[in-house]
């Protein structure tokens, strides 16, 4: 017996064998490379590979593994992964993913891409992902799927158990869903227990042992579904239309991953980059995304720098205001970036909107206020047992003072002036606080300074 262990494939063993295998289009070893890695693990290996060897693993591999990487992949790189495909395959591999997922992506798809495809799938399915496409992202349609787990409201228990049994595998697109009671009209009734559903008497009617449904409308948006399933132990919640009737479900699992994408998206925003950029992605594509932003930002910060170029005298003369000048435009740029986060969470939450920005604005400045003084006289200690001038002291202390209310001024109203413009206020508020409190922080230490200069230099 040979008790030599083989050692474990190395990652770039991996991906050289999973490159021979495209180029020898070989579909049963690709399949059988992939197959048995995590999901995330060969959605890597098939991004390290360059577009057309991507085609081509989509192509040879089975249409189930094919639909798993496609599943995995952000949505972005989805629809990149699809639209390259002929719109047979693109069918193929869509018709094995869930309703909501295949809307995510056809909704992405340009109109004569979308429709090549959908013209291949099952035409119910692709009346479905129509339908479901419509609807906003951030709302329950958005992020339900049409697959509900139903039935009727004259079916006996047995009955339902019998089909359970008979069409096992069928049902097994419904796990975590309750199955939901529905009327003649198709509008939901009440729910049961899949526990309910094997300790009642067989004869009994489903309307017997139901329990009244919690429903959502499919305009919902994702901050009032928040409070839903944090009141509730639910897997899912189902969906209905204006006039009552069921159109979806929507899972705790989507409603998370929104939650999450929703972060994500907006710490992203707030770095300056803008959509599921990959390094997979195409270089001139993350080029020009990323140059978009910071080319707007060289302008922000010259228009800051020209203060200090103003006051070029008064900095030479009191060569100890370079220090704190950092110091005073930092601090009041985490105020105002407290803020913005406050106003963030508020507008996620549906808690305030642009008309409020008045009364954020009274808050934001009575925190200021108190702040503001108080970091003030740290500072202006500091500065005065540091350099041992106490003018010098008052002009720091007096400036961070200052800056600290006007920051989060701006940060608590910002994002809410940009609402009301139809801007992204996650993306842009940061850089322009930024710039605000950089301009305001070096005008009032210098021009302070330039007020009290004879004490400054005596």
């Amino acid at each position: 017996m040979n008790e030599t262990q083989t050692p474990p494939m190395e990652s770039g063993d991996l991906s050289q064998r999973i490159k021979d295998a495209v180029g020898a289009g070989d579909a049963e070893r690709l399949a059988g490379l992939l197959d048995p890695l995590p999901s995330s693990e060969a959605l890597r290996e098939l991004l390290m590979l360059v577009p057309d060897e991507r085609d081509r693993v989509l192509e040879l591999v089975p249409v189930e593994l094919a639909a798993e990487l496609v599943e995995e992949a952000p949505n972005e790189m989805a629809v990149e992964l699809v639209e390259r495909l002929e719109p047979e395959r693109a069918a193929e591999i869509l018709e094995e993913l869930v309703s909501d997922i295949q809307a995510d992506v056809i909704g992405e798809l340009d109109e004569e891409d979308a429709e090549a495809i959908l013209s291949e799938m099952d035409e119910q399915e692709a009346a479905d992902v129509r339908r479901l496409s419509t609807y906003a992202d951030d709302t329950a349609g958005g992020l339900m799927m049409s697959e509900v787990f139903r039935f009727t409201d004259t079916q006996t228990v047995g009955k339902v158990l019998r089909e359970l049994a008979a069409e096992d595998e069928d049902f097994e697109q419904y796990r975590g869903q309750h199955p939901c009671i529905v009327d003649q009209n198709n509008r939901p009734v009440g729910v049961v227990s899949l526990r309910g559903l094997l300790t009642a008497k067989r004869s009994e009617l489903l309307t017997s042992i139901m329990v009244p449904p919690l429903t959502v409308p499919v305009d919902m948006p994702l901050e009032q579904l928040e409070d839903i399933f944090d009141e509730n132990p639910f897997l899912s919640v189902p969906v209905v239309d204006a006039d009552g009737v069921l159109v979806g479900v929507v899972m705790r699992s989507a409603f998370t991953d929104a939650l999450l994408e929703r972060s994500e998206s907006e710490s992203l925003k707030r770095q300056g980059v803008v959509g599921d950029e990959l390094r997979s992605m195409p270089l001139w594509l993350r080029s020009r995304r990323r140059l978009a932003w910071l080319a707007a930002n060289i302008v922000l910060n010259i228009i800051a720098a020209s203060v200090i170029s103003a006051y070029e005298e008064t900095l030479a003369a009191v060569i100890a205001l370079a220090i704190f000048l950092p110091m005073v435009s930092d601090m009041s740029g985490c105020s105002g970036n407290q803020a913005v986060g406050v106003t963030m969470r508020e507008l996620s939450l549906g808690l305030v909107r642009p008309i409020d920005a008045f009364r954020v604005w009274v808050k934001e400045v009575s925190v200021g206020v108190i702040n503001g003084i108080a970091l003030g006289i740290l500072i202006g200690l500091v500065a005065w047992l540091w350099k041992g001038n106490p003018a010098l002291g008052i002009v720091i202390g007096l400036a961070l003072a200052l800056n600290t209310v006007l920051a989060v001024s701006i940060g608590g109203v910002v994002p809410l002036m940009l609402k009301r413009m139809g801007q992204d206020p996650a993306a842009a508020s940061g850089p322009l606080l930024t710039t605000i409190t950089d301009m305001a922080g070096f005008f009032f230490v210098l021009s302070l300074a330039t007020l009290m200069m004879p004490w400054l230099i005596s």
